[in-house]
């Protein structure tokens, strides 16, 4: 142990401070007499099991301090030049930046980052506190010089897809993918209207997507399960239409209610105010009324004060139009709801539309480049819109009215081939005193030509075409285009004839495209049939599902009347058998068997009640009853009527 002792300090040993004077030769020759054979041997302690020295004699072993884990690494104080910096561990030093430096990432809807309690942009008081595009884009626009950070959460759920591909008109979503840091110059609809992601249900399509292998070698009288049902692309149709239409805006800056109208939610796809059309800024929300529960269009003109009580009278014409091709004009009237005075027209809300400007010209350039923007329309969908404007003209000047707005941005697409006269009445109302020196005739005698320009700018695919129409005749006519259809644009772009000579009437021009109002009447009842065959299979699922909710109302009820073995006894428990018998059947090797066609087949016999008798074997393979449909069926209208007259006398007392 005195050996042992002896022994030079780990720390004089191994010191390493350059600072230090060598050890002078007295020291050196003093530490190395006290080293002779007859020292120890050096053996390393261990902290796990006793260690000897050379005589045998145990050591007192130490282990190391727990306090040497958070010992300081071994540091140089001074390197030589040319020396490589030593490995210092993570965090031993102080880093370059702080964890408070790194802003801490927080889930929270789109919408939300726009309004939040500390977003001063938003309570901004130099904007409009109802205008909708002021508040809740226009914020994003300072963005670039740093006034307002927004954060983005790439976790949020992400509703581009769930709209139209192209850029809707009457929607209450879209395709409208913007980045939250830029400046905004379309209204992104799905930023509207993102929610949290655990509150938000998107309506699952893909259930009714035909899943392949398709078989094509059916026999006459095979049919697949998708046959049975409504058809993949009107469904899905259907379903897009009431998801816009049920759509809302969380946190509105607009009025909660305008009259008796409530839950307004912008349209309109751009938030540049544009008063060409007009005369005033229009804009158009979609807004629920309080009295039948119905969805309605509401067309605001800002800033509009009424001088005379007549002009908003005219509204009353219009609703008496009723056209198939004409956007239903119900009430207007004005509002001071959103801080200033508004023109409100109130007409059918169309989900999903979209303007043939939208539909077949592109927006890519600034309002237009002046020359064909995409593929030309084809013939016989002019021939389409040719019949359906005429349809509506007809209707507009039979009435005593004129059109006075048949413009590609004010038609709108309603679905496939449907357009619809939008906007009509509203130049009655805000140019009624000049309409009081113009003549009504000389009014429908311009909605000819512009109905003329119209055609002649899908023709051409070129909304400019209208300032050099011989141009676009000549190009018309190097085209495919027939010759019937130039000449009937010819004749709505010609001018009107003098007074001695009869102005032209839309019966005139109807007589000239009579062909062409056959052909298009055909495809019409084309559609009908096939909306027919559509609507006659959901017939047949909604008496199939009526059927099966009755038999779940009798079918393992716990008790009825007091009595516990009510669905057990009787005809109830012919039910039950049934039941196993239509939903419940195994194979040989004791697998379910799942066949749609023999479910269908069960329960249209049991509904029609017919006389064939099937056999109905109980669960232990003890009784097997054998029955018909028609007895099955009076089981369950008897059963059925029981529980109805004890769910009236539940009521009467």
């Amino acid at each position: 142990m005195a050996a042992a002792s002896n022994r030079p300090s780990p720390r004089s040993a191994m010191s390493h401070d350059p600072t230090k004077p060598p050890p002078s030769q007295i020291q050196v020759e003093s530490a190395r007499k006290r080293l002779n054979v007859d020292s120890p041997s050096f053996t390393p302690s261990s902290s796990l099991r006793p260690t000897t020295n050379g005589f045998g004699k145990g050591i007192n072993t130490r282990t190391i301090s727990p306090k040497a884990a958070s010992a300081a690494p071994f540091t140089p104080k001074k390197l030589n030049p040319g020396t490589v910096s030593p490995f210092v561990l993570q965090g031993s030093a102080s880093p370059q930046w702080g964890p408070s430096e790194i802003p801490e990432f927080v889930p929270q809807s789109s919408f939300d980052t726009l309004h939040g309690p500390g977003d001063a942009n938003s309570h901004n008081s130099g904007l409009h506190p109802f205008d909708t595009y002021t508040n809740t884009v226009g914020t994003l626009t300072d963005t670039g010089a740093g006034t307002h950070h927004s954060q983005v959460n790439p976790y949020a759920p992400d509703t581009t897809g769930m709209g139209s591909s192209s850029t809707a008109f009457y929607q209450g979503q879209g395709g409208y993918a913007q980045p939250v840091g830029k400046a905004l110059s379309v209204l992104n609809p799905s930023f509207l209207f993102r929610r949290p992601m655990s509150i938000w249900e998107q309506v699952q399509y893909h259930l009714y997507a035909p899943l392949g292998p398709h078989r094509e070698n059916l026999l006459p009288y095979q049919r697949t399960v998708h046959d049975f049902f409504i058809s993949d692309g009107l469904r899905e149709e259907l379903q897009r239409k009431a998801e816009a239409s049920l759509q809302i805006l969380p946190n509105s800056t607009l009025p909660p209610q305008i009259d008796h109208f409530h839950s307004l939610v912008p349209l309109d796809t751009t938030n540049q105010k544009n008063a060409a059309t007009f005369g005033y800024p229009s804009w158009v929300y979609k807004a629920m009324s309080s009295k039948d529960g119905k969805l309605y269009a509401l067309r605001r003109l800002e800033g509009y004060r009424l001088t005379n009580e007549k002009s908003i009278r005219s509204v009353q014409l219009w609703k008496r139009i009723d056209n198939g091709n004409v956007v239903t004009i119900h009430d207007a009237f004005t509002t001071g709801a959103f801080g200033d005075r508004s023109l409100i027209f109130v007409m059918d809300y169309h989900p999903l539309s979209k303007t043939l400007t939208e539909h077949h010209f592109s927006l890519g350039g600034p309002r237009f480049s002046g020359r064909s923007t995409g593929t030309p329309v084809p013939e016989h969908v002019l021939w389409s819109y040719i019949v359906q404007i005429g349809s509506a003209l007809k209707s507009i000047h039979n009435g005593g009215l004129a059109a006075r707005l048949i413009d590609p941005s004010k038609i709108l697409l309603t679905s496939k081939g449907r357009i619809r006269l939008n906007g009509c009445a509203v130049l009655d109302v805000v140019q009624y005193d000049l309409q009081a020196s113009t003549s009504t005739i000389d009014l429908q005698q311009d909605d000819f030509s512009q109905f003329g320009r119209l055609i002649l700018s899908l023709a051409t695919n070129n909304p400019a075409a209208v300032h050099q129409i011989p141009k676009a005749i000549e190009y018309m006519t190097r085209s495919s285009y027939s010759t019937e259809l130039k000449d009937c644009i010819l004749w709505l772009l010609s001018p009107p004839q003098a007074p001695p000579n009869p102005p032209k009437t839309i019966e005139q021009f109807l007589k000239g495209i009579a062909g062409q109002i056959t052909a298009s009447f055909n495809a019409t009842l084309h559609l009908d049939d096939q909306l027919q065959s559509e609507l006659s299979r959901e017939v047949e699922n909604g008496r199939l599902v009526r059927l099966m909710a009755k038999l779940n109302f009798i079918n393992e009820r716990p008790e009825f009347d007091h009595d516990r073995q009510w669905s057990e006894t009787g005809d109830r428990y012919l039910l039950k058998l049934f039941r196993d018998h239509v939903f419940h059947q195994v194979d040989a090797h004791g697998n379910p068997v799942i066949d749609l066609w023999h479910v269908l087949t069960c329960l249209n016999k049991l509904d029609a009640g017919l006389d064939e008798r099937i056999s109905l074997v109980s669960r232990d393979e003890q009784n097997c009853l054998v029955v018909s449909y028609r007895e099955l069926k009076r089981g369950v209208e008897n059963a059925f009527q029981d529980l109805i007259r004890a769910g009236r006398r539940n009521n009467q007392s």
